[in-house]
C-alpha cells in the first residue's frame, strides 16, 4: 500500500522571510523529499498549497487509506528535515495501521508533530 507524503508548497522559509532565491521554504522542502523519495516505491510525494499551518511553517502530512494520518510541521526546509520525514514515511507505509513505535522514530521528526487524524472507515 501506498504512502503519501503532502508537502505544503506555500510555507514560509522561516519565521520571518518568505522566500530564499525566490522560492518558498515548502518547494525547498519539496524538492528534498521529492528527491528521496523518488526510487521508494511504497512512497508517493505530493505537493499541496496550504495545510492552515502557516505558524509552523514547513509542513507536511503523511497519510495512506484505511491507517492513521500525521501532520509533520516546524521544519527547515534543509536535506536532513527531508531525510527525517522520508524515513518517517517509510516506517508508517510498513505499519499495518500507521502507527509507528516511538522508539523507532527518525529524531528528525521528535517533536514535529502537530496531529494525529484517525482513518476514515
Amino acid at each position: 500500500m501506498t504512502t503519501t507524503i503532502f508537502v505544503c508548497d506555500t510555507c514560509n522559509y522561516s519565521s520571518d522571510m518568505k522566500l530564499l532565491d525566490g522560492k518558498s521554504g515548502g518547494e525547498i522542502l519539496a524538492e528534498h523529499i521529492e528527491r528521496l523519495a523518488a526510487d521508494v516505491p511504497e512512497l508517493e510525494v505530493r505537493r499541496q498549497s496550504c495545510l492552515m499551518g502557516c505558524d509552523r511553517h514547513c509542513n507536511t502530512a503523511v497519510t495512506a487509506p484505511g491507517k492513521l494520518s500525521y501532520v509533520i510541521g516546524r521544519f527547515e526546509p534543509v536535506p536532513d528535515s527531508a531525510e527525517a520525514v522520508v524515513e518517517y514515511a517509510k516506517l508508517h507505509a510498513a505499519s499495518e495501521k500507521g502507527q509507528v513505535p516511538f522508539k523507532t522514530w527518525p529524531q528528525g521528526v521528535k517533536g514535529h508533530f502537530v496531529a494525529r487524524i484517525p482513518p476514515l472507515g
